[in-house]
């Protein structure tokens, strides 16, 4: 009689906030999960102190996590003997990213990639926007209800041949400057230390010094990461270097722009902005920002992945965790080396 030989099964945990389960996993996707990994009860949890939590952790070869997974620090991640990977089904990992994973090697991949596409489409809608100054129209009684004619007040209406300033060439902003072939003859300016010029180049670009392109530009958007060196990298003095009529777009980090340096040049009248974060967020009531007058428009942080966008993650780290137990080469894989750089 022959021995059956039962083909060993990568054993995974989905480490999130409910309500990102439930975004993630529908029945199709879910069912995609258990095709291909072993997900012995319970499948998920929200955090990894309790004793169920580490048991299963304990015999987990990979874990699924998003928004919502605890940080795993090195106590967490030394009940978890036989982890080898963890597949982030969301942008940025350095909430839950620490020292000890890069020390054992472990595989972490992100959904940044996947995320960057709503956060360039919505940057592109808010330069075309801006071109047309429409937020800031719609929230002035006296222009938002007098029908066509002339405005006064809120400079060139316009999105034909405008010179627009991208701030960090990363995954998003890369993303923007191909989108940005939409509009009929743009200039586009990137500023980045770390960019090769060949690349920003070949994207339709052309790379300068954020001094050079502060004077230059009719929207200013950010895509740097949040980092020591980029706090309050738009401070007074570089606002001071914009036109005036300028628009600053921020769906990156709130960190990155002066909030109160920007509220002074909105609320004189001399720029205008569309934030889709803030630093602090939420935004405080006593904000200068929320007092700055129709020259600001801030949204809740919904540039990223929202309603069935979240799908689009979900299938992006699935496609990655095939990769990874095929023994294929990963898309999306940080590194130790690219981390420090990451947003």
């Amino acid at each position: 009689m022959t021995a059956t030989v039962t083909a060993y099964r990568s054993e995974a945990l989905l480490v999130m906030s409910r309500e990102a389960f439930e975004a993630h996993f529908d029945r199709p996707r879910l069912d995609r999960l258990r095709s291909l990994v072993a997900l012995p009860d319970p499948i998920w949890t929200d955090e990894l102190d309790s004793a169920q939590a580490r048991a299963r952790l304990a015999t987990a070869d990979l874990i699924v996590t998003s928004w919502g997974v605890p940080r795993l620090t090195a106590d967490r991640l030394a009940a978890a003997a036989r982890l080898k990977a963890v597949f982030h089904a969301a942008g940025s990992v350095r909430s839950l990213a620490d020292d000890v994973l890069w020390a054992r090697d472990i595989v972490v991949t992100s959904g940044a990639d996947a995320n960057a596409i709503p956060v360039a489409e919505y940057t592109l809608a808010a330069i075309i926007f801006a071109g047309k100054k429409a937020p800031f129209l719609a929230a002035d009684a006296a222009t938002a209800y007098r029908g066509w004619g002339p405005v006064q007040g809120f400079g060139d209406l316009s999105n034909f041949r405008r010179t627009i300033g991208v701030v960090g060439f990363s995954r998003i902003g890369r993303r923007v400057v191909d989108l940005l072939r939409t509009l009929d003859g743009p200039s586009v300016l990137v500023a980045d230390p770390h960019a090769d010029p060949a690349e920003v180049e070949a994207a339709g670009a052309r790379l300068v010094g954020l001094d050079e392109l502060l004077p230059r530009v009719d929207v200013l958007s950010l895509h740097a990461p949040a980092l020591p060196s980029t706090y309050q990298m738009i401070g007074a003095r570089e606002l001071a270097r914009l036109p005036d009529r300028a628009t600053v777009i921020n769906t990156a980090r709130g960190s990155l722009i002066d909030s109160a340096a920007l509220a002074a040049e909105c609320s004189a009248g001399r720029l205008f902005a569309i934030l889709d974060v803030t630093d602090p967020e939420p935004l405080p009531a006593d904000s200068p920002l929320r007092s700055a007058g129709g020259n600001v428009m801030v949204t809740p942080h919904i540039a990223g992945s929202l309603g069935t966008e979240i799908h689009r993650l979900t299938d992006h780290t699935l496609a990655e965790l095939t990769r990874w137990l095929a023994g294929e080469p990963l898309h999306t894989r940080i590194t130790a080396d690219a981390f420090p750089l990451t947003a």
